[in-house]
């Protein structure tokens, strides 16, 4: 007789683990986007950057981390690179000069039009369809939600 219900040691098996999944996940991704953005000259943290710009700009920076789920002093860096290319460009917000506002430039806007191609290469390359992938990442957004609203763990003593 057999059994579908893991044995403890089969719970502890690398290969079994979500958080190994996801960080290879991660990082395969990462590589899988890099030959893509590299004629765009861009990073793929430089691209999630421009994609919230090309869906609402200005913001400030700190909308753009929170969207990013970053931290500011993270968010600045790229932003930094993205004006020396001319992408963006910061500027104090009237009326408020604590905020830092980031906005398109005119080459930013441009290479929206180069970047349309990215997610279509991206399922030919994975052999994924436009439903698979959006299961995937509304899978993945289900599971971070849920993640990021769990107990902490506490050690026990």
């Amino acid at each position: 007789m057999t059994t579908d219900r893991p044995t403890p040691d089969d719970l502890l098996k690398l290969d079994n683990q979500l958080c190994f999944a996801l960080v290879t996940a991660a990082r395969n991704v990462v590589g899988l986007y890099r030959p893509l953005l590299e004629p765009l000259g861009l990073t793929h943290p430089q691209y999630l950057v421009m994609l919230a710009l090309w869906e609402r700009s200005p913001q400030s920076l700190g909308e753009i981390a929170r969207e990013l789920a970053l931290e500011p002093a993270t968010a600045s860096p790229l932003v930094k690179r993205l004006e020396a290319q001319g992408l963006v460009s910061r500027a104090r917000r009237d009326g408020d000069e604590r905020v830092l506002d980031i906005g398109l430039t005119a080459a930013g806007r441009a290479l929206r039009r180069q970047a349309l191609q990215v997610p279509e290469q991206v399922m030919a390359r994975t052999g994924m369809s436009v439903a698979e992938v959006a299961a995937l990442r509304d899978a993945l957004q289900d599971f971070a939600g849920a993640a990021s609203h769990a107990e902490p763990a506490r050690a026990e003593r």
